[in-house]
């Protein structure tokens, strides 16, 4: 059994409760500071006689407000570190509760004082023989009759500090139970004893008794113990004229465990389940998974501290995966009994089906009811089932045929712009370029636009985030790269966009040189028509683009549902939370974790990161592609601060104040990501006039958002317009208005800013242009490469 057993004496907070409850309403008549004394905050002084006999007690300035609380007294009297008392001639006595209030007190001045003797100033000269608050350094004295002697000297029979004594001494006691606690006081003259219960929440009631000569003996009853009373400190005093002595125990409650809060995994800087467990003596905590205790490793393990009879913490998660889903079991036990609470964990959606998933016939086991049925019963229903499973094998025969009819025909040369990604197991399946729907000689003797992706055909539209000038009917056929998805071992989400999720994974036999590698996946999550036919377009048109400042795409996987696309993994994530990592703000939560890096960018990086990315953009435009989406969140950094142009989708959900909603012809503000404009999203803070005005994209609405990116690098990664509301930002881009120079921007690189946002598309800087004024500019200061670590 724990006990707790203290004997130093609180300084300052049981002789207030003491004093308070003997003192009740004598609080509010306290006057600021004695009519004898001055005052200061640090000091009385008082040199003047009075007719009073006692020395008075130091109110707050305003004892009727509700702000005279106990600890606007207890920071008064704790202030006071000087007593000054002169010539004071009627002041018979000056009491122990007097000077013990004032808990700062380093010096007690009294000069021309002259006490009575007696047992009422026996405690000066115990001070004084102390050599507490400066007393011994002074001459005292007080009169015995006629005749005045020194306080020293003094001696009084049966008049010393009170002995205290507690006869229980087991405090430890069940949730409900009931403990007495006797608490005796011996001295002369026999003391004042009493416990201390403020604020304790069990029922209790006090006795007293009193056994002469000299002893004072409380016992106190605690009734129907509360667990909320588990470490509280029952303090019992035991005072006289001469001083007051005290006793102090801890008393602690034993309860069984119980779950107070077991919370959804909540994404930090880690995953973490929350939880939140009370009992006494302290739990301990089990964690189970799909029904097996899960063993603490790096990627998974409890984090808590504890608080009393609290337990509070985490169960942690370092990037988990769809494997990680399902129901965890918290069980906290200790010796009074056990709890269990359950809570369901999603942390990804699986990105693969499997086939023992794809099941037709599902078995069910009989029930009484059903073994109850008649015959006939019996019988109807198996006629139901015959003729729906007789109607089935119809229908799946007719699409068979009707599959095997077009394949054939798509097979043997079906001529015009029909775009194929076959799920054979050929290391490549041909895509043709397709025409956006424009009437070519080409294409005058074809059918529509189509997209056959496994086994559905598509008509082609044309791609949401590029698009191609010009067309050419004898350009040869493009070979999408085809892996196989065993190849592919999925490692943790990187994020989500327009198509679907996007997973780190590892990929295999994707390189001669290298048994495994790791690169981004990108998954087409629904499988409706459009999405499919996007999914198509995309894999076709990255694979014509091959730069060192393009992000590389490897190909895709389309054995099954969902269909894959296969990027290059750029380690330090996208630019705009590169940026806000590398700022001076890049200790403050974002997307709710801390963020840390080693430095600020310095000018040279940010003319180093821009000029990549326009030569990226130089490229985009000799091969005629406007991305129509350029922005840093659209950016990937990888090693050696190499900067490359991409867009994952990504930032659709974790950008969601980039981009802006509207349907039909007028602009209807939604809190989202993009404006929506006939079903389009569209970020209108990185869009020239026309874009907006008129839906018109071009190699030059590119170089207005490459100034907008260049806006976005010497600012760390703001948002543009960031203190505007979405149909501010509209109208301030279609009256002219433009961005204000970055504090840390040179004048050189905001007039680059400045060309990229002139109103006239023909007016704005080419893209060459730019790029060439920036590597002049980088060139003028060496790029250190150390901000990655």
């Amino acid at each position: 059994m724990d006990v707790w057993f203290c004997s130093a004496v609180p300084v300052f907070t049981w002789r207030l409760l003491f004093l308070s409850s003997i003192f009740q309403g004598y609080w509010s008549s306290m006057l600021d500071c004695p009519l004898t004394c001055s005052c200061s905050p640090i000091e009385i002084f008082c040199n003047k006689s009075d007719s009073g006999n006692f020395f008075p007690l130091l109110a707050l300035q305003d004892p009727a407000s509700n702000g005279s609380n106990n600890n606007d007294i207890e920071e008064l009297f704790r202030n006071i570190t000087s007593i000054h008392i002169e010539n004071w001639t009627e002041l018979q006595i000056l009491k122990d509760v007097d000077m013990e209030l004032y808990t700062g007190l380093q010096r007690l001045r009294l000069e021309g004082v002259v006490f009575d003797c007696g047992c009422e100033i026996r405690w000066i000269q115990l001070w004084q023989l102390r050599g507490e608050a400066g007393l011994h350094t002074q001459h005292l004295y007080c009169k015995n009759g006629a005749s005045k002697i020194r306080l020293r000297s003094m001696s009084i029979a049966q008049c010393d500090l009170p002995d205290i004594s507690v006869a229980h001494s087991n405090l430890t006691v069940l949730e409900g139970g009931n403990v007495v606690l006797s608490c005796n006081g011996s001295g002369s003259p026999v003391p004042e004893v009493d416990w201390t219960v403020n604020g304790l929440h069990s029922i209790n009631t006090h006795q007293s008794n009193v056994y002469w000569p000299n002893i004072h003996s409380i016992n106190l009853t605690l009734v129907n113990v509360s667990r909320d009373d588990n470490g509280f400190v029952l303090t019992c005093i035991s005072e006289n004229v001469v001083g007051m002595t005290n006793v102090s125990l801890q008393l602690a409650v034993l309860f069984p465990p119980v779950i107070l809060k077991l919370d959804e995994p909540v994404r930090r800087h880690h995953t973490c389940i929350e939880f939140t467990v009370r009992g006494f003596p302290h739990p301990t905590l089990r964690w189970f998974h799909k029904g097996r205790e899960i063993l603490q490793s790096e990627y998974i393990h409890m984090e808590m501290e504890y608080y009393q009879d609290y337990l509070e913490g985490c169960l942690t998660f370092q990037n988990p995966t769809h494997y990680d889903n399902g129901n965890y079991t918290l069980v906290a036990s200790n010796s009074l009994g056990s709890v269990t609470k359950t809570v369901y964990g999603y942390f990804l959606e699986p990105p693969f089906i499997e086939d023992d998933a794809m099941s037709f016939l599902f078995l069910v086991a009989p029930t009484p009811e059903d073994e109850a049925k008649s015959p006939e019963e019996d019988s109807f229903g198996m006629s139901i089932a015959v003729g729906l499973a007789g109607f089935g094998c119809v229908f799946l025969i007719v699409i068979f045929v009707l599959i095997n009819k077009y394949s054939r025909r798509n097979k043997f040369g079906i001529k015009g712009p029909v775009a194929v990604i076959s799920g054979e197991e050929d290391s490549a399946s041909p895509l043709h370029h397709v025409n956006h729907g424009i009437v070519t000689p080409c294409s005058l003797d074809v059918g529509p636009d189509a997209v056959v992706i496994g086994m559905s055909r598509i008509p082609v539209i044309e791609n949401p985030q590029y698009f191609r000038h010009g067309h050419n009917c004898n350009k040869p056929t493009t070979y999408v790269q085809h892996i196989k998805r065993r190849d592919i071992v999925l490692k943790r989400e990187l994020g989500e966009g327009a198509f679907g999720k996007v997973f780190l994974a590892e990929c295999y036999n994707l390189s001669p040189t290298k048994d495994k590698m790791l690169v981004a996946v990108k998954t087409l999550k629904d499988p409706t028509l459009t999405a499919r036919k996007d999914f198509q377009r995309e894999a076709e048109l990255l694979t014509n683009l091959q730069h060192e400042h393009i992000v590389k795409f490897y190909g895709v996987c389309v054995d099954d549902d969902p269909l894959i696309m296969v990027f290059e993994y750029m380690k330090h994530g996208d630019l705009n939370k590169f940026l806000r990592a590398h700022g001076p703000d890049a200790m403050i939560l974002v997307d709710g974790q801390p963020m840390q890096s080693n430095g600020e960018l310095g000018l040279s990086q940010m003319l180093h990161i821009a000029t990549q990315i326009a030569a990226g953009m130089v490229y985009l435009s000799s091969q005629h592609f406007v991305h129509r989406d350029l922005a840093t969140r659209n950016c990937l950094v990888g090693n050696g601060l190499l900067v490359k142009i991409g867009d994952f989708g990504m930032s659709r959900d974790i950008y969601s104040s980039d981009y802006y909603r509207s349907l039909g012809s007028n602009f209807i503000m939604k809190p989202i990501d993009y404006l929506i404009w006939c079903h389009t999203m569209l970020p209108i803070r990185w869009m020239p006039p026309e874009s907006i005005m008129y839906r018109k994209f071009s190699t030059e609405s590119d170089v207005w958002s490459f100034g907008v990116i260049m806006w976005e690098i010497f600012t760390y990664g703001k948002q543009p317009w960031f203190q505007l509301s979405n149909n501010e930002v509209i109208e301030c881009i279609t009256q002219g208005r433009v961005l204000d120079r970055p504090r840390l921007c040179p004048k050189e690189v905001y007039d680059l800013m400045l060309g990229c946002w002139q109103r006239e598309p023909q007016q704005r800087l080419n893209i060459k242009d730019i790029q060439k004024v920036l590597y002049a500019l980088g060139k003028a200061t060496p790029v250190y490469l150390d901000i990655l670590g």
